[in-house]
């Protein structure tokens, strides 16, 4: 790029080597092309910030041009977008220097600090991001007048040198600056209004200043048709009135002639005009909604935030709730946070945007997908966050080492949380809320262990004695028995599973609540939520389920367990190492035995959840499958004629038979699933076979198992259940 000769003017070579500051900021640092104008913008912004400030000491510095504005001009006939401010314009000093800046600094050590992660806020009239207009254009010129000096001219085709020269040609500014890009052929599109509209409202929509756009508008206009036209339609006219006078000479109306003749020459005036188009070029405004996160709460009315979050959102919907609050301290950022009426679909989608909070700089939007601004369990909050803090500079893209971040996520959060328990003070609210967010919060207590105590206040759950209503856990306490020292709930697949699950058998006839916990994120929830506010949840499908027994009730059990020990020890030897052990139970009234989990391992619920993953480790499956223990019912009447049947003999082929059955109707019962289904129903179709009475001869040869007992003629009428427990 050869140096530029204008007259009077003078060039000046870049101090570092421009063409690789063009290539790090082109190819390293801007993936999408349209922030250059967000760029420009802001420098505008600041440019107009910088004069309003001067007036408040020297009004006198407006008096060359009052208004403050920002205008966008494109121009296709010339393939050039022009940014045009009236701020605090700039001085040929500081065109050299301001547009000189980071080149003089070194590209050397401008990479270096970047790579160490610093912070590099450009301060000035033009920081980098002013060089991001070289991504869109291959010349740029900036003509500007400051109030004190003459117009000047900077200009640069991103070569290694630029040009400041006196301004002859241009039009007058009366104060301020106008940046004039020339697009690169494959950058037109930059040009289209829609294009300009669209990045402008996604970027700088809240712009303390009017943000104003050339458009092309097109009206229809009346206007007169040609003479000879009119001569024809006239002609037409007298020959239709004179015939219409000769029927009116009849009628003898001389009311009605007039009131045709008026009618007439109406319609001729109507005739005479016709519409054409007609293309004007005018100013819009873009940017009209104003950061309403800028106003005191106390300002702004419940219709204003509605059509602010319809506006940010595109919902057809009002939000349920709002937060507008300010942070002030040593760290100060305003924010404005809604809760949706209801979930987007794709709520946990692992590829879509984590978060829609939008960032702001000072009004400037930043980004709206920045992971450390809020947890991922609070990704369907939607808002603004704009900090006076954070820089605007070149690493905006990279904002998320910085250490401001932390701490907005800290405030931000917690008034999420502040937001909820107003909207649990509302019950019908709070209902719609937890219908569409209940995961969110679940996920909240399986990911945030500071926030894990608060977000328990907002769970809800149907219980044993809730009915259709849903309970808090602070209701469930509320309604615990003196002697009850733990919270019991149950998992599983559905509220009717698990209402009628043997596992709560002892507790209702104590008349304990149980709560129901029926969604799959209950089972990671609950792994994390060991205890609330002082009291342990115990599940009742694992072992340590423990009541308070008096001496006598101790006793008993005691006696129990030495008197089935045999029992047990039989069950588990036919069983082998599908259970660990077996055990008298006290969880159980009216089932003969259930098959409970160990205390740290997977409940069968959550064996159930694991086994549909379809991307699940199945190494991690065989250390976290819990050993069952098959817990049986010392009072139920099968277990005793079990009991007396063992004792009799216990090689007898039917206890062994009927082992099997309980174990396999008890891992139904307990909410896992048959390891061989089809030798389950073998055995259901040998016993209905036996209850109807139908010889079982076309048993195969190979069968392993020897065939049935036979029972004498006279024990048959004495013991009719004997056959039916005969089961193969």
């Amino acid at each position: 790029m050869g140096l530029f000769k204008m007259s009077d003017g003078e060039t000046f070579a870049f101090s570092a080597d421009i063409q690789q500051l063009m290539g790090l900021i082109i190819n390293t640092f801007y993936s999408n092309k349209e922030i250059f104008l967000r760029e420009i913008i802001s420098n505008a912004s600041d440019a107009l910030d910088k004069i309003r400030y001067k007036s408040i000491t020297h009004p006198e510095e407006l008096e060359s041009e009052p208004k403050l504005f920002i205008k966008i001009i494109p121009d296709k006939s010339n393939n050039t977008l022009t940014i045009w401010d009236s701020g605090i314009g700039m001085s040929k000093t500081d065109l050299v220097n301001n547009l000189g800046t980071i080149a003089r600094s070194g590209t050397k050590q401008f990479v270096e600090a970047i790579a160490a992660g610093a912070d590099i806020s450009m301060i000035g009239q033009f920081g980098v991001g002013f060089y991001s207009a070289f991504l869109v254009a291959d010349k740029v010129q900036v003509i500007s007048k400051r109030n004190e000096d003459d117009q000047y001219v900077w200009e640069s085709t991103a070569g290694g040198t630029f040009s400041v020269v006196k301004d002859e040609t241009n039009e007058r500014i009366p104060r301020g600056t106008k940046v004039v890009l020339y697009l690169k052929e494959d950058q037109l599109e930059f040009l289209e209004e829609r294009k300009l509209k669209d990045i402008i409202k996604k970027h700088s929509e809240f712009i303390g200043f009017p943000i104003e756009l050339l458009v092309e508008k097109t009206e229809e206009k009346e206007v007169t048709e040609s003479e000879d036209e009119t001569k024809k339609e006239e002609k037409k006219d007298e020959e239709k009135k004179d015939e219409e006078k000769k029927d009116e000479e009849k009628k003898n109306d001389e009311d009605a002639k007039i009131e045709d003749v008026k009618e007439e020459e109406e319609k001729k005036k109507e005739k005479k005009k016709k519409k054409i188009k007609e293309v004007k070029h005018e100013y819009e405004q873009i940017n009209k909604n104003k950061p309403i996160w800028m106003k005191k709460p106390s300002e702004v009315s419940k219709e204003d935030y509605a059509s602010f979050y319809k506006t940010l959102t595109n919902d057809w919907e009002e939000h349920l709730a709002v937060k507008h609050f300010s942070v002030e301290g040593q760290l100060e950022f305003k924010a404005l946070l809604f809760v949706p009426k209801r979930a987007p679909f794709d709520m946990f989608e692992t590829r879509k945007k984590k978060n829609n909070i939008k960032l702001y700089v000072r009004r400037v939007f930043i980004m709206d997908d920045c992971e450390e601004l809020i947890p991922e369990y609070l990704g369907f909050i939607r808002g603004v966050v704009d900090s006076d803090d954070l820089p605007l500079n070149i690493s905006r893209e990279n904002l998320q080492q910085n250490k401001i971040l932390k701490v907005m996520k800290k405030n931000i959060v917690k008034k999420c949380l502040e937001m909820f328990s107003e909207l649990a003070e509302n019950k019908e609210d709070y209902k719609k809320f937890y219908e569409q967010f209940s995961k969110n919060v679940k996920l909240g207590i399986h990911e945030d262990s500071t926030n894990r105590a608060k977000l328990a206040d907002f769970l809800r759950y149907s219980t044993s004695k809730s009915g259709e209503e849903m309970a808090s856990l602070k209701d469930y306490i509320g309604r615990m028995k003196p002697e009850q020292k733990e919270i019991y709930y149950i998992t599983g697949e559905s509220k009717s599973t698990v209402a009628n699950s043997p596992f709560l058998e002892a507790l209702k006839k104590r008349d304990y609540e149980v709560i129901y916990m029926v969604d799959p994120i209950d089972e990671y929830a609950i792994q994390q939520l060991k205890e609330y506010e002082g009291k342990k949840l115990r599940s009742c499908t694992k072992e340590g389920l423990t009541f308070d027994e008096s001496e006598e009730e101790k006793k008993k059990l005691e006696e129990e367990k030495a008197k089935f020990e045999p029992l047990c020890k039989l069950i588990k030897d036919i069983l082998g190492d599908k259970v660990e052990k077996v055990v008298p139970s006290t969880r159980v009234v009216d089932s003969p035995c259930v098959l409970v989990t160990g205390e740290y391992g997977w409940t069968a619920n959550m064996e159930r959840i694991m086994k549909a993953q379809a991307l699940r480790d199945a190494s991690m499956s065989s250390y976290m499958v819990s050993k069952k223990t098959m817990e049986i019912n010392p009072k139920h009447p099968i277990v005793i004629e079990l009991k007396k049947k063992a004792d009799a003999d216990g090689s007898d082929k039917t206890v062994k038979d009927l082992v099997w059955l309980l174990y396999e109707t008890a891992l139904l019962t307990s909410g896992f699933s048959l390891d061989d289904p089809a030798q389950f129903g073998t055995r259901i179709h040998r016993m209905i076979k036996l209850g109807l009475s139908i010889e079982d001869d076309d048993q195969k040869e190979d069968e392993p198992m020897p065939p049935l007992q036979e029972v004498k003629k006279d024990e048959e009428a004495a013991a009719p259940t004997t056959k039916m427990e005969e089961v193969d």
